[in-house]
């Protein structure tokens, strides 16, 4: 784990989205953070250890269900697929479907395998899985209070973790889309999809992947006002349910200049904690 030294910052951003104001002040202690996202190695040793079996793996029960396709109430999970040409953006059911037998150790399907990304972060995995790694490793996830605080990197006020612009000097700092999405990638690395952890500059703090690649989960319920940031949900009275939602950080690689630009320390999400897809993944902390 890498040590992020302790400080105060602003977080949150006046100049995007309605859900990352206000800007406020924050003040953060000593953390050892991952240094990139969880990968599918390190995943499937936890699987291997503790048996855990996913969200993913698991039929939805019809009950939260009402009305749903029964063909559809089967093990699998959310799966980007790009478009044959431009579509209306206003859509996203167009680029995203629910695929069968989706699931970490199949990440685009039932033809795919996870030791062909091993290095990749592992996706498909809901806020419980996330959870439940982070107590196997004695860790825990971030609040979102914390998580911003390392994904700026020492840098305030500031809208990218590496400055002003996206892309200084036309330099690729962080895996999104490039290219009009979601019918036409032009990334000229290769990566279509996620990329291997570390692909791309570390931040001031020597993190890697807190920008794009994957959404990364936090410990911190959703609100649209930024209450509750500087917490987790532990302790919660009641057993989760489909319908809470948790933030979640960073943007991923389908985030593009044309579409969602969340490729940005503040820019944030509420993700429900059971709706697994092919960019949500997580990194894990310790108290230092």
């Amino acid at each position: 784990m890498v040590l992020v030294p302790g400080g105060t910052t602003t977080i949150g951003s006046a100049h995007f989205y309605a859900e990352e104001r206000p800007v406020r002040t924050v003040t953060v202690g000593d953390l050892w953070f991952d240094p990139h996202p969880v990968t599918n190695a390190e995943f499937a040793r936890f699987v291997e250890e503790t048996g855990h079996v996913t969200v993913a793996e698991v039929a939805p029960d019809p009950a939260d269900f009402p009305g749903a396709d029964p063909a559809l109430l089967v093990p699998g999970s959310q799966l980007f697929t790009m478009t044959d040409g431009p579509v209306h953006l206003g859509d996203w059911t167009q680029w995203w479907r629910w695929q069968p037998g989706a699931c970490w150790r199949s990440p685009e399907g039932p033809d795919s395998s996870w030791p062909d990304v091993a290095d990749h972060p592992v996706v498909h995995v809901g806020w419980e899985d996330a959870s439940a790694y982070a107590a196997w490793a004695g860790k825990q996830l971030p609040t979102e209070d914390q998580w911003e605080y390392a994904a700026r990197g020492g840098l305030v006020g500031r809208d990218f973790a590496w400055g002003d612009e996206l892309s200084p000097g036309g330099a690729v700092l962080a895996n999104t889309f490039r290219g009009p999405f979601p019918w036409r990638s032009e990334d000229l690395d290769g990566f279509d999809r996620t990329s291997p952890v570390g692909s791309y500059p570390a931040n001031g703090f020597g993190l890697y992947d807190l920008i794009g690649n994957v959404w990364e989960w936090t410990c911190s319920p959703w609100s649209t006002d930024r209450a509750g940031t500087a917490s987790c949900c532990g302790g919660s009275a009641r057993p989760l349910q489909e319908t809470d939602r948790m933030v979640t950080k960073g943007g991923s690689h389908l985030c593009s200049p044309e579409y969602c630009q969340r490729y940005r320390p503040a820019a944030r999400q509420g993700h429900g904690v059971r709706d697994t897809t092919s960019h949500v993944g997580f990194r894990c902390v310790s108290p230092a």
